[in-house]
């Protein structure tokens, strides 16, 4: 092989795999993934590391969290908003 096709090879093997790497991040929506906060947001108790990292790993969902009408009153009680608040995650605003 030529240099140059290596070199073309080399590149295109990068691209794929910053492109699997980029989508295996994706977030899956899943409520029950902040299971570990219930306590936190029901009794205004601080939120736990754990409770923190989920917040911020399912904050790309939250807009739909809130737009569900059966999650809408957990996500927007005032101690919901705390414990986004102690863990550094903003609310997002919601279209």
């Amino acid at each position: 092989m030529k240099a140059s096709h290596i070199a073309v090879f080399a590149i295109v093997l990068v691209l794929v795999l910053f492109y699997e790497a980029e989508v295996s991040v994706a977030v899956t929506c899943s409520p029950t993934e902040l299971s570990s906060c219930a306590s936190a947001i029901s009794s205004g108790t601080p939120p736990s590391s754990v409770c923190c990292a989920k917040l911020k790993e399912q904050k790309p969902c939250l807009c739909q969290y809130i737009k569900n009408p059966n999650l809408k009153q957990y996500v927007n009680s005032p101690n919901a908003k705390k414990v986004l608040s102690t863990c550094g995650v903003t609310i997002p605003k919601c279209n």
